[in-house]
């Protein structure tokens, strides 16, 4: 049984109204007005409409609608540079519209960086002053934030860029650098505002290379704001679409994709090939018999193992989750004949990187025996992909297109 995932932001019927009367938009709200004629009537602009939805310690949640969908004002009141009208904002067990100044200002030192799309760097300041720029406001030492600051130019790759300026940089270079001042505090939760949108198409692609990257290296939780479908899919573990300031549906792409919640959800994947969009970690599934690797287990074990499953096969990982091949009855039983050891029973089919969209794998599912092994860069198993799974998905998707 897996384990539930832990919430780290929880948004609990949250409002936004822009106006001088915001308690009196709520009220025409609840009397069944419009967000059109309560702007028509009184002037005031709502935002932000009854959004309420969970956030899960350590993935990237895409929130993304079009122009003027309130996405952007979302996520401002994630760290209340926006003011909520009403509702909760829970960070871990904590409600941030409760907070006052002083609490709010230590919540977004320790837990909270936002990375804007606008660089946002001073041209007249070397790159780890930049990076560091956060951490000189919050008062921490030139040694200390510089030693922050190097180690997360670090990991964006800019180790070697220190004394340099931001002119003396590229687009995506600068924008590294904005990426490396909000992790430079070590946040629990990134909020990124349409951060490479800006960027050119193939420096963008770059971008979000390096923020799965990052990811996989240090789980943090990280709110990303789109309008674009495509890096939706490709780096969300969920998406939340948004329409009008309302939250029309919350899920993961696959979910979205095959179950559309209303003609407007559906309008965004009009169209969209599954087989390009949709990668390996998508719609790899669990269910299917694993056996560890251990010390006296053995072909005999094996054996019992995959008949209780009433399989006749199972996969082969060892403790720390790494894939190592496919146990077959058929070859277990002829390594009982003549005294042979599991590991020689071990099939090492190829398998696929949980990155790789179904194009690039769909020959070699179909072509193999058995559900195809995913596994992560570091040979971790993420689950498997069956024939039968990917028929579904891909048939799935061409019905909703």
């Amino acid at each position: 049984m897996s384990l539930e995932k832990k919430k780290k932001l929880t948004i609990k019927n949250v409002y936004k109204v822009f106006g001088e009367k915001p308690k009196k938009a709520l009220e025409m709200l609840k009397n069944g007005l419009s967000k059109e004629e309560i702007f028509e009537k009184t002037n005031m602009t709502i935002g932000v409409q009854n959004a309420s939805f969970e956030i899960n310690e350590g993935e990237i949640f895409v929130i993304m609608g079009l122009s003027g969908s309130g996405k952007s004002t979302l996520v401002r009141l994630l760290n209340r540079l926006i003011e909520p009208t009403s509702g909760q904002i829970i960070i871990d067990e904590t409600d941030i519209t409760n907070l006052n100044d002083k609490e709010l200002i230590d919540i977004r030192r320790r837990k909270i960086s936002m990375v804007f799309q606008s660089f946002a760097l001073m041209p007249h300041m070397n790159i780890i002053d930049n990076a560091s720029f956060g951490l000189e406001l919050s008062g921490i030492s030139k040694e200390d934030r510089y030693k922050k600051a190097q180690a997360a130019l670090d990991q964006v790759g800019l180790s070697h860029h220190a004394l340099s300026y931001p002119d003396e940089l590229s687009g995506g270079m600068q924008q590294r650098v904005g990426l490396a001042r909000a992790l430079a505090n070590d946040p629990d939760i990134m909020l990124m505002d349409e951060a490479f949108s800006a960027l050119d198409p193939l420096i963008r692609t770059e971008m979000q290379d390096e923020l799965l990257t990052l990811q996989s290296e240090h789980q943090r939780t990280i709110v990303f704001i789109s309008h674009d479908l495509d890096e939706a899919i490709r780096i969300g573990d969920r998406i939340a679409i948004m329409q009008n300031g309302e939250i029309s549906q919350v899920g993961t792409p696959e979910e979205i994709i095959n179950n559309p919640a209303n003609d407007y959800v559906k309008s965004f994947f009009k169209g969209v090939d599954v087989t390009t969009v949709l990668t390996a970690s998508h719609i790899a599934k669990k269910s299917y018999p694993t056996i560890i690797k251990k010390d006296g287990f053995g072909i005999n074990s094996a054996i019992q193992y995959i008949n209780d499953y009433d399989f006749d096969f199972a996969y082969y990982l060892t403790k720390d989750n790494k894939y190592l091949g496919v146990l077959t009855l058929e070859a277990l039983k002829e390594q009982k004949k003549i005294n042979g050891n599991l590991e020689d029973s071990l099939l090492k089919q190829e398998v696929v990187n949980e990155n790789d969209s179904i194009a690039d794998f769909i020959n070699i599912i179909a072509e193999s025996f058995f559900p195809i092994a995913v596994v992560a860069d570091n040979r971790k198993y993420k689950g498997v992909i069956s024939k039968r799974t990917l028929l579904k998905t891909i048939d799935e998707g061409a019905i909703n297109g």
